[in-house]
């Protein structure tokens, strides 16, 4: 069974055709690349598996229970989990509460646990917050954990987004351009980043990226869409090399 499992996924927005018919297959512990021109429907796919779009037909499964129709939160606890084109922090909290604020559902006090500050409640907080700069010490930024998010130079502002997501224990992470804003160097960090990620946490990755040297060095299979179409699918290397895909996208 397929991790994950799009078929005949399409979405119009006002007769507009955005998406059609994209099959996609992803599995376990996997690395894949959604990649194309701007406005081929990359952040579109992205939107249909997280909820904040409902398709108009075809079917979207995760480990073979349709997704269709849930909200973003019902299918974030089912395991799917993204970060955003356009980094979307709560920049006027710490850096250790924007990865804690993921947490919240697994822990374990009520409400007047909270408001009378009893025991459980400071038990939790504490192994929250363990957790969370252990989730740091991934990117190397567990001295910024208390650290207001708003204050992180850009690059750091990337990686938090992404260990946020991480927290919520997902089996498939989407990337949205996770490399954007970053130079040679953090790109590199993050490429190998990325692969630990997968071997540590034991998770699938599919990733939206422009930058090719980053998606041809990490991804292991690559699906191509150019104006809402699936125009081809491969290893790397039988992208690089295919015309289709020179043409609408790659360049000579």
């Amino acid at each position: 069974m397929h991790l994950l499992l799009t078929k005949d996924l399409s979405i119009e927005f006002g007769g507009l055709q955005a998406l059609k018919d994209l099959h996609i297959e992803i599995n376990n512990r996997e690395i894949v690349g959604l990649i194309g021109p701007n406005g081929a429907g990359k952040t579109t796919v992205f939107n249909l598996l997280t909820g904040v779009y409902l398709p108009t037909s075809g079917a979207m499964r995760l480990e073979g229970n349709s997704i269709i129709g849930k909200k973003p939160f019902e299918i974030n606890r089912s395991g799917i989990a993204r970060t955003f084109q356009n980094i979307r922090l709560f920049k006027n909290m710490t850096v250790a509460d924007n990865i804690k604020v993921s947490m919240h559902q697994n822990m374990k006090y009520n409400t007047f646990s909270a408001m009378f500050r009893l025991p459980s409640y400071w038990k939790e907080e504490k192994k929250v917050d363990i957790k969370a700069r252990e989730f740091l010490e991934i990117f190397g930024m567990e001295d910024k954990a208390d650290q207001l998010a708003c204050n992180l130079p850009y690059g750091q502002q990337r990686k938090l987004e992404i260990l946020r997501a991480l927290a919520t224990k997902p089996k498939i992470l989407l990337l949205d351009e996770p490399a954007a804003g970053m130079n040679p160097t953090e790109t590199q960090e993050l490429m190998e980043v990325i692969r630990r990620i997968r071997d540590q946490f034991n998770i699938a990755i599919l990733l939206i990226e422009h930058d090719m040297s980053l998606v041809m060095n990490i991804c292991e299979r690559l699906y191509v869409l150019d104006y809402g179409h699936l125009i081809a699918q491969g290893t790397p290397e039988e992208i690089r090399t295919n015309p289709q895909v020179i043409s609408a996208y790659l360049g000579s």
